[in-house]
């Protein structure tokens, strides 16, 4: 029993076969042989493929197939079993191959999302209530948001869209649909605060879906691989029953409106991308940083906040996924024309972001290294493992990470990233963070 088991961290844990210790798990080495180290490995490489696969499933929604990511998926998971692979070395070469395959998955969606939908532009998308029944969407799903939005069309149901569904307001192809009104809410895990808030319909359409309050339960729905228990499934995006609760709710109340600004494409970016070299190369911006991630309701997540706060007004935030919501409410201007908070989207427009900054490097005539370019990386769940190992396998050194190290990375794990990447937690005090990134 759990109760049994050592209160110090676990080596590891394994229980997928029945030559575990007295049948319930192996907690110090594997009963087969397997090391700590070599069980983490095969941990991080579910972990990562399960990132690999959100991605996946969405691009093939859109008819995006990739032949070579399919493969490693099935290459990847079979590893993993029981008596397959005992190398340490190898298991840490899948891991990079895990992420060459998550930085073809992620430019798959990208590609698929821009042919369905235009390449974002900036805009300024309304956050809060307008008059009018309305339908929230949470998740990543555009295909699903898309079929929402034209079966809303001329019904007077208006579409707000919640946590990452806020980039969705960027692409020409979505926000052409008058139902399309603004944001209501934040990250993910504000979801249960705001659904109770607001006396609309709501719509899951993926990954980051809390159980219900009983309060909204009779007024959310599941879609695509969503599901929840007691709550309705919608197949074949047939949104009839939401538009027709939605307007037995009655209009919400208008409240007093702020905005977000998201939407910032590669083409957009790169349009800027002489006057970038002109301030560049003229002291007027020292530094890009990247500041994106999973955000989490802990309040050591706080730090991203203050680290975007504190950082010099001659330095350029870009950022995606739902970590921005700790910071993307702040007004930093901009350095003669170039934002300085520059919001690239979903989790998976991470490719998007190392595309500029491939396009920054062939600007500068410089290596990936050696650009003006810091990350700084909040970690939650599996697709940030994807991301992380796509930065792995691009190469990219002295990352920041946090709030605190996956626990997966043991001791060993941890030296490896280091040595190699220079990959280093967060510390404390982002002030102290940005000194010495600055060479303050």
């Amino acid at each position: 029993m759990m109760k049994d088991l050592p209160k110090e961290r676990l080596d590891m844990f394994c229980y997928q076969c029945s030559q575990t210790v007295a049948g319930n798990g192996c907690f110090m080495k594997g009963m087969c042989g397997k090391e700590p180290t070599v069980a983490r490995l095969q941990d991080n490489l579910i972990f990562t493929i399960k990132g690999i696969a959100a991605y996946n499933y969405q691009a093939n929604k859109l008819f995006a197939r990739d032949e070579e990511v399919d493969e490693f998926v099935t290459k990847g998971m079979y590893t993993t079993l029981t008596n397959v692979n005992f190398d340490t070395n190898d298991l840490v070469q899948l891991g990079l191959d895990a992420g060459e395959a998550s930085v073809k998955v992620m430019r798959l969606l990208k590609n698929a999302h821009i042919e369905a939908y235009g390449e974002p532009t900036p805009v300024e998308v309304n956050v809060g209530a307008q008059e009018g029944p309305a339908i929230i969407v949470t998740g990543h799903d555009l295909k699903a948001l898309e079929e929402l939005l034209k079966q809303c069309e001329g019904t007077g149901v208006n579409v707000y869209t919640h946590g990452e569904m806020l980039p969705a307001h960027g692409y020409p192809g979505l926000r052409k649909y008058s139902s399309l009104k603004g944001q209501l809410g934040g990250p993910w895990f504000d979801q249960k605060e705001t659904f109770s808030k607001y006396n609309a319909v709501i719509l899951a359409t993926s990954n980051c879906v809390l159980l219900p309050k009983d309060d909204y339960k009779d007024r959310i729905y599941t879609s695509g691989v969503a599901k929840l228990p007691g709550v309705s499934q919608i197949n074949d995006y047939d949104f009839a029953p939401l538009i027709n609760q939605a307007k037995e709710l009655g209009s919400l109340e208008a409240e007093e409106l702020k905005t977000f600004t998201t939407g910032f494409g590669v083409s957009t970016i790169l349009s800027l991308a002489d006057k970038i070299k002109e301030l560049v190369e003229g002291g007027k911006i020292k530094r890009f940083f990247l500041v994106g991630g999973c955000d989490a309701p802990m309040k050591t997540n706080n730090y991203y906040r203050e680290f975007v706060k504190n950082l010099p007004e001659d330095t350029v935030v870009l950022t995606l996924a739902c970590g921005k919501y700790k910071f993307n409410d702040l007004d930093l201007g901009d350095i003669e024309g170039v934002p300085r908070l520059i919001d690239m989207g979903q989790c998976n427009d991470a490719i998007a972001a190392v595309d500029v900054a491939l396009a920054l490097c062939d600007l500068f005539e410089c290596e990936l290294n050696d650009l003006p370019l810091t990350i700084v990386l909040s970690w939650m769940e599996q697709k940030a493992a994807a991301v992380l190992w796509a930065l792995f396998y691009l190469g990219k050194k002295d990352m920041l990470i946090g709030p605190i190290l996956p626990a997966w990375a043991n001791d060993d794990i941890v030296k490896v990233l280091v040595d190699t990447y220079n990959l280093t937690p967060i510390s404390d005090d982002p002030k102290e963070d940005i000194a010495r990134i600055m060479g303050q």
